[in-house]
């Protein structure tokens, strides 16, 4: 389809599923989509309480479905690379109920982009859902198993830092 022939709703679906274009990086796009999607996780994390971010989180991943489905069908791919905002869906899941801080935030996007790489089951699986229902819950998926992840780390951290920490 020819830029000239697309429609606004089109053109909308394209900027939210390349994350206003930090999808169309060359190299790594996944990665450049997720440290994209940080400044927005962590604003959401310090303003919103849990039930806020929670529906901030459905409402991306919604959005993000819609959008990643228009795009695969736009740019003829089953899940275009140019397509992030199922990072930003994933990310958002990874650091729920987490206070975002520079250490949280760090460790957040390695065990998303970890998991993301290795997509755990059901993760793989889940790509194969149609259209951005396949490229939006796989990352989902992803972001549990980091958020479990990243508690589990927490959890160890303040265990071995001792009473002297509290």
């Amino acid at each position: 389809m020819t830029g000239a022939a697309r429609s606004s709703k089109d053109k909308l679906a394209l900027v939210v599923a390349t994350l206003l274009g930090a999808g169309r990086s060359p190299l790594v796009p996944g990665t450049v989509g997720t440290a994209a999607s940080l400044p927005l996780v962590a604003l959401a994390g310090l303003a919103l309480p849990l039930w806020g971010y929670m529906a901030t989180t459905a409402g991306i991943a919604l959005a993000g479905i819609w959008a990643a489905g228009r795009a695969s069908s736009i740019l003829g791919l089953k899940d275009p690379g140019a397509v992030v905002i199922d990072e930003t869906a994933g990310l958002f899941v990874t650091l729920m109920g987490v206070r975002p801080g520079w250490g949280t935030l760090f460790l957040g996007f390695i065990l998303f982009r970890v998991a993301d790489i290795l997509k755990p089951p059901p993760a793989r699986q889940a790509e194969r859902l149609p259209g951005g229902w396949g490229i939006v819950v796989d990352d989902l998926i992803a972001g549990l198993y980091a958020n479990l992840a990243l508690r589990a780390l927490l959890i160890l951290s303040a265990r071995l830092a001792g009473p002297a920490a509290a």
